[in-house]
């Protein structure tokens, strides 16, 4: 069936959109996570955290400017993936977009707590009436709220990659590899972050499904964007 020039448009700007976007936000993520969350936080370690953060303060908060960005390019892929995957399935297309709203919203929640740690942290004098140490306890219960509600955000996370996934293998010009990691990521994301918020007592297992999926979680959506950059909204084009 021919597509129009104006579907074929949408299809491109919705494709450019989400693979911009997708690229933007795996660089927030690997700096406010893998590089300043990872170093400034210090699980256990009340007091090694609470100095962290008190002398980094300015690369604390670029972190937290990093969250924004990610949740904010999370909102426009939602919109983005339902243009482009709407007519290889309108229904499903449409739930996955409101399963990435709902995680773009569960991690807005969680990004206040973060702002919490930086008004505890970033201005001790207005605390001058807490002890030390009930200003490092407070902090430590934010950090594992933001932790503990990601979690909760990633597990829908992975539902809307779940479907995005299937929903790729149904169709005749993304490739299969794609789709399979797609499904491979929401399997990871929903099993690891169950296991956080249910059985978090089983740390060392859940640091061995972070390996096994950790690939198919980068590389899947990742992927994809790639993908959406070079080549979606392309091929439908008819000669």
């Amino acid at each position: 069936m021919a597509i129009s020039e104006k579907d074929l448009s949408n299809q491109r700007k919705s494709a450019l959109t989400a693979g911009i976007s997708l690229i933007i936000m795996t660089l927030a993520s690997f700096f406010s996570y893998g590089f300043v969350h990872e170093n400034l936080v210090v699980q256990g370690d009340a007091s090694v955290t609470f100095n962290n953060l008190v002398s980094s303060t300015n690369l604390f908060k670029g972190e937290i400017l990093g969250w924004i960005i990610i949740m904010i390019t999370d909102i426009l892929v939602a919109f983005a993936f339902y243009v482009f995957l709407e007519p290889i399935n309108q229904k499903l297309s449409l739930l996955g977009a409101w399963l990435r709203l709902t995680y773009s919203a569960i991690l807005g929640i969680a990004i206040l707590n973060l702002i919490v740690v930086l008004l505890l942290t970033g201005n001790t004098i207005d605390f001058s009436s807490f002890k030390i140490e009930q200003t490092q306890a407070f902090m430590m219960l934010f950090l594992e709220a933001f932790q503990w509600i990601w979690s909760m955000g990633l597990v829908v996370f992975g539902g809307h990659l779940l479907i995005v996934g299937y929903v790729a293998l149904k169709s005749d010009i993304i490739p299969k590899v794609i789709g399979i990691l797609l499904l491979l990521a929401s399997i990871g994301y929903m099993i690891i972050h169950l296991s956080k918020i249910f059985l978090p007592q089983y740390e060392g297992v859940i640091t061995t499904l972070n390996y096994f999926f950790t690939i198919p979680m980068i590389v899947g959506e990742l992927g994809f964007g790639i993908w959406l950059l070079l080549r979606g909204g392309k091929l439908h084009k008819t000669v």
